[in-house]
């Protein structure tokens, strides 16, 4: 198995743009997939979370798109909006040494008529999830008819989240010589039969890692009862003051209440499930990644693909009931060779939860009694916060790029020290960027008064949700 891209005989373009992204070697699931995948075959691979996949089947396609054809040539299908997004993203990322590459992310909960716009512009790749694809084939807004590569990413959990139906019916408006990839962090007997009706003859790649790459998560299991649930979990967060974390419940109803509940303890907390609308769930985003926000709370459903890199830890404030969801939120943490962390608040009444986790992971589990009494959830300062997140109205589509930010907010206008200005995020048609909060007002007042590449666009505050 050879790690080196550069022996894998890629044309130039493509090993300088990995270079250029910081890649010094693929990962064993990208070096056992790729050249499969090159030679246009059927591929079924098994890998966990945080694998490298996205790159194992975007490379491929990306040598083989002929972009002097404005059709679309390559489908992703993604369970969520958030992964179709993180996916189209890095397609576009790597895709750059592609002059004139066309790629579309098309998602359900965006208004279809951006999404109109762009294909009318042409498109070679199409990320998207099941039900918008569906959609548009279905109202010939776009055609299918010239894609020789389909990717299944997550086809567990599109299946799983009853998207069998659409996949199916996608597949029917394709060419049936087409490759067929299928990307799945486990093989159950679902992903079995879709694979033997819609691919040919495929190869199974599987890498499950050795003991040296496997995440390095330090778990903790605390032992609480109801009354003290919220208190032990302020106070974990107060001592250890993570950079960011995501808090699991089970359902919609108990995110919006631990969601309040860690705000009036004075900490900055953000909440994501799916009755946010997709515009206020970009906001939530833009916000934990650029740092704005610390603490993320979610159900299973909605962090499903979330584009978040460098988690410092995990929180179950609410234990999974299966225990393979509970290995998937914990294998968010502990990435990319770093060191990750676990926490886990039960009630003694789970122990059956924890029986089942011992069985599957085959680990000793790291018990802990929690305080008796319940913790104090007096509102606090979160010192750590420093950053608050300005929303501008333009993006890729009318070609803004962070240096254009940069330089609004370090001129005349605004006057911010380059110091003080974090992450810039540029999506299609808006832009995030978070800026010290001691300096937030006056930055968007700036921008609001001035302009950026010479024209007046949209600002404002983007503040938490309630």
């Amino acid at each position: 198995m050879e790690l080196d891209f550069k022996k894998h005989d890629l044309p130039p373009e493509l090993w300088k743009s990995l270079e250029k992204q910081g890649y010094e070697k693929f990962t064993p699931i990208q070096a056992m997939a790729i050249p499969l995948l090159r030679q246009g075959l059927d591929v079924i691979g098994e890998s966990q979370t945080g694998s490298g996949k996205t790159l194992a089947f975007a490379l491929p396609i990306l040598e083989k798109i002929r972009t002097a054809e404005r059709t679309l040539q390559a489908l992703v299908l993604c369970p969520t909006r958030e992964l179709a997004e993180q996916v189209a993203r890095s397609i576009r990322t790597t895709g750059r040494c592609r002059k004139d590459l066309l790629v579309a992310t098309l998602v359900g909960g965006e208004p279809m008529w951006t999404q109109l716009r762009t294909i009318q512009h042409g498109l070679h790749i199409a990320v998207g999830t099941p039900g918008r694809v569906l959609d548009l084939v279905e109202r010939r807004r776009i055609d299918l008819s010239g894609v020789s590569t389909l990717v299944l990413d997550e086809a567990d959990r599109m299946l799983d989240m009853g998207f069998r139906d659409a996949m199916e019916a996608i597949m029917q408006f394709m060419p049936s010589d087409r490759q067929t990839v299928l990307f799945s962090a486990t093989f159950p007997p679902t992903i079995e039969q879709l694979s033997q009706r819609f691919q040919k003859s495929p190869k199974m790649v599987k890498f499950e890692g050795s003991a040296e790459e496997k995440p390095q998560i330090e778990q903790a299991f605390y032992s609480v009862d109801e009354k003290n649930r919220v208190g032990t979990l302020v106070r974990i967060l107060r001592q250890r003051a993570y950079e960011s974390v995501i808090v699991f419940c089970n359902f919609k109803n108990s995110v919006d209440d631990l969601t309040l509940a860690l705000k009036e303890a004075g900490l900055r907390a953000d909440k994501i499930h799916g009755d946010l609308e997709q515009r206020e769930r970009d906001r939530v985003m833009a916000r934990f990644r650029n740092g704005s926000t610390r603490i993320l709370v979610a159900t299973d459903v909605a962090a499903r693909g979330l584009d978040v890199a460098g988690l410092d830890a995990v929180f179950n404030f609410e234990m999974a009931a299966d225990p393979q969801i509970h290995v998937h939120r914990i294998g968010r943490t502990g990435r990319a060779g770093k060191a990750g962390t676990a926490i886990s608040l039960f009630m003694p009444k789970e122990q059956a939860k924890l029986d089942r986790i011992e069985a599957l992971t085959g680990q000793k589990l790291n018990l802990v009694l929690a305080p008796a009494v319940a913790v104090s959830v007096v509102p606090k300062a979160d010192a750590a916060q420093e950053l608050e997140t300005i929303e501008i109205g333009a993006g890729r589509k009318q070609k803004m790029r962070p240096g254009d930010i940069l330089g609004a907010l370090t001129g005349e206008d605004c006057g911010l020290d380059g110091k003080s200005i974090g992450k810039i995020e540029i999506r299609d048609y808006v832009s995030y960027v978070a800026v010290d909060k001691r300096f937030a007002f006056t930055a968007v007042k700036g921008l609001q008064r001035g302009k950026i590449k010479g024209k007046r666009f949209y600002v404002s505050m983007v503040v938490g949700n309630p």
